[in-house]
């Protein structure tokens, strides 16, 4: 059973609380008791509770994604399309998916608390760096759904990473990353073998004049900071495997083209 299925099943014997419980909460139907953010709960649960963390980041994710597609003053059909198709690709249930939904509307309200949503969420995540790096690697490519990255959707993006501790370099590395993987991955007749095997580096995050010892580093670190199994240990919702999966296939495939090129 996922971890929606708990909360509505009411197996779990704790709420969220916080901005983060109270965004799920009307989401799922549930009015979540405003006493609960007074609740010890680490005499509940442990620190890294799994199930908790799920929570935390899939009501996070398509919130978020709601308010950086409102974040220009308008929601794209690009943009709605992705959120759909990320649902789409996550196979979400009935419940899973209309809540998904109420999550996107709620973030693109004017009133969305998103410093207090981002604040928790890092709190929640107890430091887990690749996690945190998969929630903006997300939120980027909602940002870039309509092929445009608009100044207000780069503001919403550069305060994501201030709240959660990411620092601007790093952000403009997996920018540049996520750019490249896309070029990568498109079935163009004009691209050459040169652009494509340029792209696969960047994809890595390495220089052409790499070594063969610093691109099999480059490599190995990427697939570990995506590994669906690794991912989901540290809280990534199971239904969200598929994303990892989909992540680890398309650096798999940059590290092949260049490794075939060097043979």
């Amino acid at each position: 059973m996922s971890w929606l299925g708990k909360v509505v099943g009411g197996t779990f014997g704790f709420l969220m609380g916080g901005p983060l419980g109270a965004v799920l909460g009307a989401s799922i139907g549930h009015q979540f008791d405003e006493g609960i953010q007074d609740l010890d709960v680490d005499e509940q649960l442990s620190p890294g509770d799994q199930h908790r963390v799920q929570m935390a980041f899939f009501t996070a994710t398509f919130s978020v994604m709601g308010h950086i597609a409102k974040a220009d003053g308008k929601v794209t059909t690009a943009e709605i399309n992705l959120a759909k198709k990320i649902m789409d690709e996550l196979v979400l249930t009935d419940d899973m998916r209309k809540a998904a939904i109420n999550l996107f509307q709620q973030g693109k309200a004017a009133h969305f608390p998103i410093t207090d949503v981002l604040d928790q969420f890092r709190k929640e995540c107890h430091r887990r760096t690749h996690l945190i790096r998969m929630f903006l690697e997300i939120q980027i490519q909602a940002a870039f759904a309509d092929g445009v990255l608009d100044k207000a959707e780069e503001n919403v993006l550069h305060n994501i990473c201030n709240h959660l501790g990411i620092s601007r370099f790093e952000y403009e590395r997996i920018k540049l990353q996520f750019q490249a993987q896309q070029r990568f991955h498109e079935h163009s007749q004009q691209r050459t073998v040169e652009s494509k095997l340029d792209d696969a580096y960047a994809v890595l995050g390495i220089a052409e004049s790499a070594t063969g010892a610093e691109i099999k580093k480059a490599y190995r670190t990427l697939i570990s900071q995506h590994h669906p199994d690794k991912l989901v240990a540290k809280g990534l919702p199971e239904e969200m495997m598929i994303i990892a999966k989909e992540k680890t296939q398309k650096i798999r495939k940059a590290y092949e083209t260049i490794r075939d090129s060097r043979n």
